[in-house]
């Protein structure tokens, strides 16, 4: 059974401030939260997973969230803000994808389970036995196959704008996939188009300049290897057949004008997993996490608190 919750950002915020008051409880004003972390500036480790080496950041204290990033994004594309908000309460891990910024590459073919087998590797690397895992886009994808492949990993499961793959997707406008997988130009005319697609224009015409929402991306992935993770999202073929063995508790959260994973692939999934809950975030994007951050966080953070 699906529950499904269509909330404007400022409804969401009076909500989850309400649940983890409830969770929480009062703030003692003689004990404030500590500063913000500098995630942008956390070291980057690298450490050997099956035949590759894979980047990662670790920040915060708290039980292990590990997020996995979507299709062509390297580690310093996760909002700042929302990270910030995570490391207050978990030990956040981030990190490349194979063939992705600074982790390394084989000769393997690219699939999804190839890098939910990654993330696996990677949390048996850094001696997590079980985490929450949240994934965004093909992170999301990803992190459903980790919950398929190896439940023993995941506690609870937060899927950020995922896809259900094959013929059972909602499929991308024509012009939109052109879009998303063009590799021409420069880092910066990429990084223009990737923007155009992540953000309603209305809402971009407000906030014209990036600076202000979105991280300081220093790293880059080859042509080439962005093809072979394409490759990797074309071959899927569906997952409806074993969604309802997905025992996690588990939230879905897209926005109700993302043009990348329009919000119907999230319902095809949530209507097909035990107990799921579907949250739409009314006038966000494809890039929800930098429109609406604290949001976004709060959402996630009341789920992981409480599986409702």
């Amino acid at each position: 059974m699906i529950s499904l919750l269509t909330l404007s950002p400022a409804l969401i915020l009076l909500i989850a401030a309400c649940l983890l008051s409830r969770i929480a409880g009062p703030e003692n004003p003689e004990n404030p939260p500590p500063a913000p972390i500098d995630v942008e500036n956390v070291p980057v480790r690298t450490v050997a997973v099956d035949d590759i080496e894979i980047a990662y950041r670790a920040f915060g204290e708290g039980p292990p969230l590990v997020l996995i990033m979507g299709f062509a994004g390297t580690l310093d594309m996760w909002g700042v803000r929302a990270l910030q908000e995570f490391a207050r309460s978990y030990r956040v891990i981030v990190f490349d994808n194979r063939g992705m910024g600074r982790s390394t590459s084989s000769g393997k073919e690219y699939t999804v389970s190839l890098c939910a087998d990654d993330t696996a590797g990677l949390m048996a690397a850094l001696g997590i036995e079980e985490a929450h895992v949240l994934g965004w886009s093909m992170g999301a994808d990803i992190a459903l196959e980790l919950a398929r492949r190896h439940p023993e990993r995941v506690a609870k499961l937060v899927l950020y704008a995922a896809d259900p793959g094959g013929d059972e997707s909602v499929p991308l406008n024509p012009a939109v996939e052109a879009q998303l997988l063009d590799t021409s130009g420069t880092d910066i005319e990429r990084g223009m188009r990737l923007l155009s697609l992540l953000f309603p224009a209305e809402w971009m015409a407000k906030h014209p300049d990036p600076r202000e929402y979105f991280p300081n991306v220093t790293e880059s992935s080859s042509p080439a290897a962005i093809a072979r993770q394409g490759g990797a999202m074309g071959a899927r073929t569906g997952v409806s057949a074993w969604l309802g063995s997905i025992t996690q508790p588990t939230l879905l959260i897209v926005g109700s004008v993302d043009v990348i994973a329009p919000p119907q692939n999230s319902f095809f999934i949530g209507e097909r997993i035990p107990s799921a809950w579907v949250v739409q975030v009314r006038g966000a994007g494809h890039g929800l996490m930098y429109q609406f951050p604290a949001e976004f966080a709060a959402v996630v953070h009341v789920f992981l608190e409480r599986a409702w």
